[in-house]
């Protein structure tokens, strides 16, 4: 069974400028947002209950998820965003089981901005959170996304709150810095990990 490191934090925090640091040290990382596109891609069943349930709309011209036009609607509906979870939480539950399990490092980062309210740090021996000041989330995404400052706030509520994520963590990468400082962090984990993983048998899937 693998070792499981989950990594979470709130959008713009730079959880994949760290996942990608534990990737160039040879250690295998399943992004929960890969998956969540997996399990809609064309011909998929997901899809097409989406598509019946929010209508054409939601799909681009070949046949994809067009994926901000759906982001637009479930965070301006909350009972949207329900039907949508209960449907697809499942599925990218499953999904990044299957490649966790066949991780062939030491111990594998499963990368999710809704590790905890989606129960998937059930499955992880540890916690890591990327933690950020929310002023600086709020700056990155937008320039990241285009997003307006409203629709960043919305999925900033969405998630657990910067108080809940640190209270649940078991390591913290303050990511408020430079590219290298962020590195000699997650290198400090890594070397760490490694030791840990050995000694503490992997949790089973209940």
């Amino acid at each position: 069974m693998t070792f499981i490191v989950g990594l979470t934090g709130g959008i713009g925090s730079g959880k994949t400028a760290v996942s990608d640091r534990f990737a160039e040290l040879g250690i295998k990382v399943v992004d929960a947002d890969v998956c969540a596109r997996q399990v809609v891609e064309p011909g998929k069943p997901a899809l097409e209950q989406i598509a019946r349930h929010f209508g054409g709309d939601v799909l681009n011209s070949d046949g994809t998820l067009d994926r901000a036009k759906l982001r637009q609607i479930v965070f301006a509906d909350e009972n949207e965003r329900k039907w949508l979870e209960a449907l697809l939480h499942p599925l990218i539950f499953e999904e990044m089981w299957n490649q966790l399990q066949s991780a062939e490092s030491p111990y594998a980062i499963l990368v999710s901005p809704l590790l905890v309210e989606a129960g998937q740090h059930a499955i992880c021996q540890r916690i890591l959170v990327v933690d950020v000041p929310e002023d600086i989330q709020l700056a990155r995404t937008m320039q990241r996304d285009s997003n307006s400052a409203e629709q960043v706030r919305a999925i900033m509520a969405s998630q657990a709150s910067r108080t809940a994520r640190l209270e649940r963590a078991d390591d913290v990468i303050t990511n408020d810095g430079s590219l290298e400082h962020l590195h000699q962090q997650v290198d400090g984990l890594h070397k760490r990990s490694l030791g840990l993983a050995p000694q503490t048998g992997a949790v089973t899937r209940s």
